[in-house]
């Protein structure tokens, strides 16, 4: 069963019974806000996740993606979460610093 951890939530913790679903998806049908600007089409990083654990866990990067890598817009443990599908097993993520929302009490 597919799992998200955000750490810097509390360890809010996400199962799922689908694998082949993009993260974001699943956060947000989980009630959780998570920004995106984009409308999750792949055109700006506001969704980005800094991924602790579990990167060969999800879909194989996208254009998007190398793009923004090739600008250094996304560091090596970074992925969009628009982007990203979780395939199998868990995830282990942070909500970047800039990515925060002034609505939500983080933990560390």
């Amino acid at each position: 069963m597919p799992r998200i951890v955000i750490q810097n939530l509390g360890n809010l913790t996400i199962d799922s019974e689908h694998a082949d679903r993009k993260v974001i998806e699943l956060i947000h049908e989980n009630g959780t806000d998570w920004m995106h600007a984009c409308g999750k089409k792949g055109r700006c990083t506001t969704c980005k996740m800094i991924v602790v654990e579990g990167m060969q866990n999800l879909s194989p990067e996208t254009a998007p993606e190398l793009m923004y890598r090739s600008q250094d817009r996304l560091k090596p443990n970074e992925r969009l979460s628009c982007q990203s599908s979780l395939l199998r097993g868990e995830l282990v993520v942070r909500v970047a610093e800039i990515n925060k929302f002034p609505h939500i009490a983080y933990t560390e």
